[in-house]
Order: C-alpha cells, then sequence, then structure tokens
C-alpha cells in the first residue's frame, strides 16, 4: 500500500552519449515489469503494469526518440499473472511478428501476433499444458509443458500452426537450452525413474551425454505421487520410511507451501530426498497442491482471491483427509506441518487456525504480516490494504495469536532480506502478550540456507521438535 520507487528506462548508445529517456504513462502503469529487445530487425519492448495488476500493455519503443506505440492490452479482474519463462514477448527473425503467451481463455497458450500486436493464431491448444518458451528458430518454437502439471516435456512448435512434436517423452521434468540457431542445444533431465543428466541434442536425436561428476546417492526416496481424491482432486505426494512397517500407523508431516507460484509434486524422486530424510524418523510425509497453486489453469490460481489463507487451509486438509482415507498408514491424530517462507505462513496459520488438526508446526521464515511483504507480490493477490482491509486482516497471523493451542517451532535468519526478521518478532510480541507458548530458533544468514552446518542445524532442530510432540520414535538410527 505504500509508495514504490519510481522506475525510469533510457537508452545510451553504445558509443556514448545523452540518454534517451522511454516515455510511457508511468502514472497510470507504475511497474515495468519486462524489457526485451532481441535483435536488429526486432524492436525494444516493454510491458507495463498497473498497481493493482489487472490491466498491462504491451509496448513497441522508438530508440530515436524513447515514444511507445501499444501492441497489445490485457486485462483480468483478479489480477494478470507473468510469463513464467521471462523471456516473451519474443520477435521472430525477420521482425515480421512476435510470439506471446496468454492466459485470457483460461489456460497459459503461446499465440503468434504480427509486427502491429494483431492475433494471428494460438500456436498450442488449451489442453497442451503450455509451461514456459525457452527458443525459436524460423520455423519453429520450443517450450516446455504437458496436460500433467507434475512434469514437464519439450516441445516444438510450428509457427505456420502445424502439429506440435514431442522432443521429450521420458515421464519427468525436461528443460533446454538452445544454441542461437535453434539448431543444437543441450536437454536436462530429473526422470520419475530417478536418472538424471544433460545430453547435447539436435531435433530428437542425441549427439551426446555430458558427463557429471556428482556422486550418485546410494538409494532413492521411497516415493509414491498420486492424486488426492475429492471435487475438487489435488496432486499429492506421499513419501514413506526406508523400514515401512505395512500395518503401523505413522504419523504425518506435511511439507506445505501452498502458495501461489510454487508447485510441490512433481514426478522425480529425486525431488524429494529432505522428505526421505523426514520420513526416515518414523513419519509419513504428504505433499499437496490446492488450489492456488500454479498448473491447473486460471480459475484455480484465482480461487485465493482477496484471501492467502482460508483455501489454502481448507484444500491442505481435504487432501490429507482424501489420503488418509486410502492410506491406512496415515495417522490424523498425529498431524505436523513444516514449510518455508509462504510455508512458514501457512504452518504458523495451521496450528493457530485449526489445531483440531494439525498437533505442531514448524514455520520457518514466515510472512506474518502482509503489510511487511514486498508490494507487487502481495498486492496481486490481495488487493491494496485501503481498498480491501478485510483481506489483510483474515490473512494476518497476529489475528489468531490469541487462538494458539499446539506447539510452534519459529525459525528465522537475522539477515533474511526476502521475508524480513520483523514478521516474526511480529508474532513473537503478539504471542507473549497472549501468554502463549513457542519455540524460537534465531539464525545467521539470509531466506535462503546455503551454508550447509546451518542447514544440518535446522533440520535437526526441527525433527527433534516433531519427535517430542508427535510422539515418534525413530523407524531407523
Amino acid at each position: 500500500g505504500t509508495a514504490n520507487a519510481v522506475v525510469r528506462l533510457g537508452l545510451i548508445a553504445a558509443a556514448g552519449g545523452q540518454t534517451r529517456w522511454v516515455s510511457w504513462d508511468q502514472a497510470a502503469y507504475p511497474y515495468l515489469a519486462r524489457v526485451t529487445w532481441d535483435d536488429a530487425q526486432a524492436p525494444l519492448t516493454i510491458l507495463v503494469q498497473d498497481r493493482a495488476q489487472q490491466n498491462q500493455i504491451l509496448l513497441a519503443v522508438d530508440p530515436a526518440s524513447g515514444n511507445t506505440r501499444p501492441l497489445l492490452k490485457e486485462h483480468d479482474p483478479a489480477w494478470l499473472n507473468l510469463d513464467r519463462s521471462k523471456t516473451l514477448p519474443h520477435w521472430v527473425r525477420d521482425g515480421s511478428g512476435l510470439l506471446w503467451s496468454t492466459e485470457r481463455a483460461g489456460q497459459w497458450q503461446l499465440e503468434l501476433r504480427d509486427k502491429q500486436g494483431n492475433f494471428k493464431r494460438f500456436l498450442t491448444d488449451a489442453n497442451f499444458g503450455f509451461d514456459a518458451f525457452v527458443a525459436a528458430s524460423d520455423q519453429f518454437a520450443y517450450v516446455t509443458g504437458s496436460p500433467d502439471s507434475r512434469e514437464r516435456q519439450l516441445w516444438q512448435i510450428p509457427l505456420d500452426g502445424g502439429r506440435p512434436r514431442a522432443l521429450t517423452t521420458a515421464p519427468g521434468v525436461h528443460g533446454a537450452v538452445f544454441s542461437e540457431d535453434a539448431e543444437v542445444y543441450v536437454e536436462r533431465f530429473n526422470l520419475k525413474t530417478g536418472e538424471t543428466g544433460a545430453a547435447v541434442m539436435s531435433g530428437a536425436r542425441r549427439l551426446g551425454l555430458l558427463k557429471s561428476e556428482a556422486e550418485r546417492p546410494p538409494l532413492l526416496p521411497n516415493v509414491e505421487v498420486t492424486r488426492a481424491a475429492g471435487t475438487p482432486a489435488f496432486d499429492a505426494a506421499i513419501v514413506r520410511p526406508r523400514l515401512f512397517e505395512k500395518g503401523r500407523r505413522y504419523p504425518v508431516i506435511l511439507s506445505v507451501y501452498a502458495g501461489p507460484t510454487a508447485k510441490m509434486v512433481t514426478l522425480p524422486p529425486r525431488d524429494y530426498f529432505y522428505d526421505q530424510w523426514m520420513a526416515d524418523h518414523g513419519y509419513v510425509v504428504v505433499r499437496i497442491d490446492g488450489r492456488g497453486t500454479p498448473g491447473h489453469g486460471r480459475d484455480w490460481e484465482r480461487a485465493i482471491r482477496g484471501n492467502f489463507i482460508d483455501i489454502a487451509l481448507e484444500d491442505q486438509v481435504a487432501g490429507l483427509t482424501a489420503l488418509a482415507a486410502h492410506y491406512p498408514e496415515i495417522d490424523l491424530t498425529r498431524v505436523g506441518v513444516s514449510g518455508w517462507s509462504f510455508g512458514g505462513y501457512f504452518s504458523a496459520m495451521a496450528v493457530a487456525r485449526r489445531p483440531d488438526f494439525f498437533k505442531a508446526a514448524s514455520a520457518g521464515a514466515p510472512v506474518v504480516r502482509w503489510e511487511d511483504y514486498d508490494t507487487h507480490y502481495t498486492e496481486r493477490y490481495i488487493g491494496l490494504p485501503s481498498e480491501n482491509p478485510e483481506a489483510y486482516r483474515v490473512s494476518d497471523v497476529t489475528t489468531y495469536a490469541k487462538d494458539l493451542k499446539q506447539p510452534l517451532l519459529i525459525i528465522h535468519g537475522f539477515t533474511d532480506d526476502n521475508v524480513y526478521l520483523k514478521n516474526s518478532l511480529d508474532l513473537i510480541d503478539m504471542l507473549i502478550k497472549a501468554d502463549k507458548r513457542f519455540e524460537y530458533v534465531p539464525l545467521p544468514g539470509t531466506h535462503m540456507l546455503t551454508d550447509p552446518s546451518i542447514r544440518q542445524f535446522v533440520e535437526e532442530k526441527r525433527m527433534q521438535f516433531f519427535d517430542r510432540n508427535l510422539e515418534s520414535k525413530a523407524a531407523t538410527q
């Protein structure tokens, strides 16, 4: 809700000289969201958004004058997402048109427009599962996508509107980096089988494998990727102890994010090593992607508009309940929840709002008051505080601090440059005033735990916390 930095865009000749400032209606469109300049045949192109992120304009810039002309406009009554690939628009090589992605039909799709910005054709249909633009040649666009949001395949898409051609098919997550002429690329793969690596490719033909010197793990995580039945159904993953005993009921740790832009459930088992480490302490570890997370269309994501917690909490509880009905080893009387960042926020909310369901929570680097998080992220989902104060009240952890009944562990780095320490300090202040008991682990470092010794310390603290509060006996030593 507070004032943002005022941003300008200028051009300076490579040989030096005066700055030519680019002009657009900055009062109406204060966010400069994308700047692309593909080559000499294409114009400098910028994407600007209004403060509410419900309107955006793609503008072509005249470098000589700094003047702009609109190529396309988009509107969404909830919010407009920025393309995940971060490289669109991409102009075709002769400058005759541009590639653009949009959700206006309800799903992410790639489209071709002429040089004036007029729509020509969709290059992917609504069921394609478009994920991100990767590269383009004179004839083709290369993208990742899959109808199954738990995986990503690499595709070659004809610009003339022909049928897409799959360059990868092995279940898992694929990506690529292309040469300038798009004739050769390096494919990165992380497969459902556990195989991972990078290969030099031309089309669908492998030219060679790039050798990895990384140590291979002796075992892969014991993960089952499934769906939690219900209306709606949710992508889910279950990790069991290596010494799993059939017929035994295990306490559960919900490994959670539950917020926008991040997907927790994927096919590759290598994405679950930490979950396996937790499970081997005598737990079943579960991940669930509810509404608000990416990969299931516009309406699925925007169901959370104006409220960060209610639907997220409802879906995680519903997903766990559905899984427990199918998997008898899941003991819903001993459910813990653990997350970092938005996941930390969710975890703190979970024990405050649903103490009947969640018996302990580890909240790492949690956002507590959304007025204290950044404007572009927060206002996209719950609006401006002046326009929707109720959204901020219901989404604020301190609103429910007085209701805390279950054990809560708060972990936060002193120099966190993403979620400022002030968030946890505000929560601690409110908990003390409400005479509530909690545990707090202050850390050196920032938002991401890059120091291995700190990471090990934190994870051991978390497991000790859950062992005390969920009555687990380690399955392995």
